[in-house]
């Protein structure tokens, strides 16, 4: 039986990231299977958000993330000549979106807000399908050497002390195999088989919407309104590229959302949302959803662990699913990547799910609210009319934004100093240099940004973890060392008016490093004092 380290089951963008950042983590034998034999062109998610444009950022994808956008504000300006325009109108702003459909005015943004500093360059990309970042993210995997077979689905495992056996099933009917891992991963979306057979509880709500998305050929498209608009009967949107059309009817779920959705279906549904004779001539790509809302109380259970939308289902308005599971992947990949290699104790895999189960709660309620305020009901409608005039205001339109961006986000880490928790500043180096360009490769990084041999000697023993450099930041004076974890989030700090943690930053560093990279090889000089030892919860 051929045996990996790893089996991740789905090739979605969640699954492929999942399976680079556990290939930087130094895992040797990565196996990501997928049913389906191509990329998914299915249209999904539109957009990503600051976090992950920002994660993109930090292993190495801004280029090819800016190239993407571009075209995306190409197809937006020719949705504008369709629409009798120039296509001279400024493209949609780099924070601007919708709650609940209701758009909201970039002019009102206070872009000054502290929330939205320090994310650099990543912050101006957005337009970023959710089949084109699966595209770079197929090519990255293949470079790091992830074995991906496409074309297999599991259909079932069991799990022991010492591994989980895989059984997989191409889908060309040619043999099944069964294949031994260490760890499995299920990224095999809403429907989850690793889910179900895992057992993992699943709470949440019913559905109560049908809708529909897709790229569809249109006559009688010049009496639908441009953007979301609220009738009587739900919500449409049509735009910003060609041909894209979305609805959404509150006559519950459809009785069967795996049957094909058919032009006349799509059609119907148009007609009854907009009261407009559209005519759907070719539906180039669609999907139906709702807006089941559901989340595993827990994202591990012994071996098998959830990320994506196996862990948690909403509905897909702002795209925030994929963002999610991005999130899930850059938080699982270095922790499981660290354990399945021996770094760190089984007990770091519990701040997976520790942290990163509140951001999914919170994301449901997000969607929950948006749907509160679609339904086309006489009370929710004047809540809608109440809830538009304060997008009308700065206060407003930037409380949303922050909230719709992601840059909100942050995790409850031990630490006295302000940026504990939250994703590091992309700092400008005095070589010229970006905080993300630091990043690439995977690994933790320690900034000492005061040229002080003191934090240098407390990272000795984290070579084969850490990167350490010693660096001028003319932007943030005020800093003198920031530990960041691969994934991102500044895990230590301290400046040099002595904000951060009581006593010594030399202490408070070697808390951090020990709590997320282990003990020091050999017991250097950042191994903890005994008197420390009692803060440093099960290694993790």
């Amino acid at each position: 039986m051929t045996h990996y380290d790893v089996v991740v089951a789905g090739a979605g963008p969640v699954g492929l990231m999942l399976g680079c950042e556990l290939r930087l983590g130094g895992v040797t034998r990565v196996l990501v299977v997928e049913r389906l034999a191509e990329v998914d062109e299915t249209i999904k998610a539109g957009a990503i958000n600051t976090p992950t444009a920002v994660a993109l950022d930090r292993r190495g994808f801004l280029p090819a993330l800016v190239k993407v956008h571009q075209e995306a504000m190409d197809r937006f300006r020719e949705f504008q000549r369709a629409r009798g325009g120039d296509g001279s109108a400024p493209p949609p702003p780099k924070f601007a979106g919708h709650f609940a459909g209701i758009m909201l005015d970039a002019a009102l943004l206070d872009a000054a807000d502290p929330a939205f500093a320090d994310v650099g360059p990543a912050g101006d990309v957005g337009m970023v399908a959710q089949s084109s970042l699966e595209r770079l993210l197929a090519g990255r995997a293949g470079e790091l050497g992830v074995e991906l077979r496409r074309g297999v689905e599991l259909t079932g495992f069991e799990q022991d002390d010492d591994g989980v056996t895989v059984h997989l099933s191409p889908v060309d009917g040619s043999a099944p195999e069964s294949v031994r891992a260490g760890r499995l991963v299920g990224c095999d979306g809403g429907r989850s088989v690793v889910r179900k057979l895992a057992g993992f509880d699943f709470p949440g709500t019913p559905p109560e919407i049908t809708g529909y998305q897709a790229l569809a050929g249109l006559t009688g498209a010049e009496g639908l309104a441009a953007g979301w608009t609220a009738t009587d009967t739900g919500v449409y949107t049509h735009g910003p590229v060609p041909g894209r059309i979305l609805t959404v009817e509150f006559d519950g779920p459809p009785v069967d959302r795996t049957a094909p959705v058919t032009a006349a279906e799509l059609q119907a549904s148009l007609r009854r949302v907009s009261g407009v004779d559209v005519t759907v001539t070719e539906v180039r790509t669609v999907t139906r959803f709702t807006d089941n809302c559901r989340q595993a109380a827990s994202y591990r259970a012994g071996r098998v662990l959830l990320a994506g939308d196996a862990a948690h289902v909403h509905s897909p308005f702002g795209g925030q699913g994929l963002n999610l599971g991005m999130g899930d992947a850059m938080n699982l990949g270095w922790k499981l990547a660290a354990v399945a290699c021996g770094r760190a104790p089984e007990s770091l895999l519990d701040s997976y799910t520790s942290e990163r189960h509140p951001i999914g709660a919170w994301v449901l309620d997000w969607t929950r609210a948006q749907i509160a305020l679609m339904r086309p009901e006489s009370h929710a409608r004047k809540l809608r009319e109440v809830f538009t005039d304060m997008t009308r205001t700065v206060d407003g339109t930037t409380h949303l934004v922050k909230k719709i961006s992601g840059v909100w986000q942050h995790y409850d880490l031990p630490g006295g100093h302000p940026l504990v928790g939250s994703s590091a500043p992309d700092l400008e180096f005095a070589d010229g240099t970006r905080l993300a360009d630091h990043l690439h490769g995977g690994r933790g990084l320690l900034l000492d940004l005061a040229d002080d041999p003191g934090l240098r000697a407390v990272a000795e023993g984290y070579g084969d973890q850490v990167d350490v450099r010693t660096v001028g930041c003319p932007g943030r004076p005020e800093l003198s060392g920031l530990l960041v974890r691969p994934d991102g989030f500044t895990a230590w700090a301290a400046d040099r008016l002595g904000v951060g943690a009581p006593g010594k930053p030399e202490d408070a560093l070697a808390d951090a490093l020990e709590r997320w990279f282990g003990a020091p090889a050999g017991g250097g000089a950042g191994a903890p004092s005994p008197d420390r030892r009692s803060s440093i919860v099960g290694g993790a």
